[in-house]
């Protein structure tokens, strides 16, 4: 099936490199035509990633308190919602985006923020989980924000992010995995889920399709945050 006109474009200016103020720009009038292009897309990501972290809790998470990062204009928030979620607050870096996410109704604070730019606007260890949901990746948000979303998460809370594995991605995604294991292995969060999906979403090209099948693969993350160790007496 051929992509409605103009998906193909809109997704290449957003991802071509341009500088800061440049993507936001395309961000913001990409804001009214988004969910449509998604859907054309087949885009998978939000229901994957809510399904990976509603599993994950341990108790109906109502009274959870979720910081959704990169909200975009709330795909990542209906799933949630749908799954028992109500305590969302978001962010993102633009204000159109950030229109739509209010129109919603679901997040009870939207507030913006480019991340990797500046530190995210809310007090450590105040969240739940954390979800970043199609925001990490090449000419994206940078793997150096990691840390901040360590910073804001409760210990034994979640963090659930996701990445595209794609041709143009996968410099980016190496680096991300590298970033990921060295945090475990300092001790600031343990793996629970790594789960590469196929049909992640559709290619806009035939040089980012999976073997052909006309699909990019993506991956879903899963991570908890250590609880910080007691200190000894003495």
């Amino acid at each position: 099936m051929v992509l409605p006109s103009g998906v193909r474009e809109r997704v290449a200016a957003v991802h071509g490199g341009s500088e800061l103020p440049e993507r936001l720009r395309l961000y913001d009038g990409w804001a009214a035509r988004y969910e449509q292009d998604v859907a054309a897309l087949e885009y998978r990501a939000p229901h994957l990633a809510a399904a990976a972290l509603a599993f994950a809790f341990p108790a109906p998470p109502a009274g959870a308190r979720l910081l959704d990062v990169a909200c975009g204009t709330g795909l990542v928030a209906r799933e949630l919602h749908g799954r028992g979620f109500r305590c969302l607050h978001g962010v993102d870096g633009s204000a159109g985006m950030l229109e739509r996410a209010r129109r919603t109704e679901l997040y009870q604070e939207l507030q913006e923020c480019i991340l990797g730019q500046e530190p995210l606007p809310v007090p450590a260890e105040h969240y739940d989980a954390v979800t970043v949901v199609g925001a990490l990746g090449e000419g994206q948000v940078p793997v150096t924000v990691l840390p901040e979303l360590l910073r804001v998460t409760k210990p034994g809370g979640f963090l659930c992010l996701t990445t595209r594995s794609n041709p143009s991605n996968l410099r980016y995604k190496q680096e991300l995995e590298a970033e990921l294991g060295r945090l475990e292995r300092c001790g600031a969060w343990h793996k629970l889920l790594a789960q590469e999906v196929e049909h992640w979403e559709r290619a806009t090209s035939e040089e980012e399709s999976t073997q052909g099948t006309g699909y990019i693969s993506g991956v879903v993350y899963l991570y908890q945050k250590c609880p910080i160790p007691a200190l000894e007496e003495g």
